[in-house]
């Protein structure tokens, strides 16, 4: 949003990627107050790498909806931190990547760095705070870069988002590092990808649904807390615009997370989608 269901872990693919920050022990992912926890996982099977499971539609087919972090799955990924892609979780440097990549070298330092599915699990559980999202919706992994959905545990609600992960280094051990959401039926748009901020600032978007409450945060990897919170807009409509303003303090890392979520019909936090933004 705490119990974490087996998760199976797959090889990862070797490949000249991109690579982001270290997490310290040997445990599993961390939780919500950024400490190791037991390993995450899902209610059902994740699909193995090679055979791809369709995810939701990509966002590039509607500039309404387009995801600004999101380049063609399997294309040759552009570096983090250059603009066009930014390091959001877990590894706020490449030092801090290779950091744990030392570490697992030497003595097999949470090796959940290495699977896709059980990064953005944890993402959405841990940093994100997201508990009620617990299951993995659709798989695609192709090369460096995968692509990834997360929903409700249980048989209720559709994909909550797709989160976007590149690996952030290179060889067969580079970790997986999260840089964003795939975006349909919601959409966060402003302020853009990798963009300056300074607080206030001004957050917004599209929404297709009935009755929605968004409520927007602003995060930074080594806060447990978010730095700054707005509740809530009422939104609705079929991709209709939505916007509201947030005040943060506080920000100390050089990428925020900007998250956006509405629920309320079956559970708090139903949809989500997040940006990268920078502080300078």
């Amino acid at each position: 949003m705490n119990i974490w269901l087996p998760f199976r872990l797959f090889a990862a693919t070797a490949v000249t990627g991109l690579m982001l920050t270290a997490c310290g022990s040997s445990g599993g992912p961390p939780d919500a107050s950024g400490s190791p926890s037991a390993a995450p996982g899902t209610s059902s099977p994740s699909p193995s790498p090679t055979t791809p499971v369709p995810s939701a539609p990509s966002a590039t087919t509607s500039p309404d909806t387009q995801a600004p972090t999101t380049p063609a799955p399997g294309g040759s990924a552009p570096a983090l931190g250059s603009g066009r892609l930014q390091p959001i979780w877990p590894f706020a440097t490449l030092a801090e990547a290779q950091a744990w990549q030392r570490d697992y070298h030497s003595g097999g330092h949470q090796p959940w760095h290495l699977d896709p599915d059980r990064t953005a699990l944890s993402f959405t559980q841990g940093y994100l705070g997201f508990r009620d999202i617990g299951r993995i919706s659709a798989h695609t992994v192709k090369g460096s870069d995968a692509r990834i959905g997360v929903a409700l545990r249980g048989s209720e609600g559709g994909t909550a988002a797709i989160v976007h992960l590149v690996r952030y280094g290179t060889g067969p051990d580079a970790p997986w590092e999260v840089v964003g959401t795939d975006d349909t039926t919601f959409s966060l748009t402003m302020p853009g990808y990798g963009a300056l901020v300074r607080s206030p600032v001004l957050i917004g978007g599209r929404i297709t649904g009935v009755d929605e409450n968004i409520r927007v945060q602003v995060r930074q990897p080594s806060s447990a807390a978010p730095l700054g919170t707005s509740c809530c807009t009422s939104a609705g409509g079929n991709g209709q615009p939505w916007k509201q303003s947030v005040t943060f303090s506080g920000a100390r890392d050089p990428v925020l997370t900007v998250v956006a979520s509405t629920g309320g019909h079956i559970a708090e936090v139903e949809r989500f989608t997040v940006t990268a933004v920078r502080t300078g």
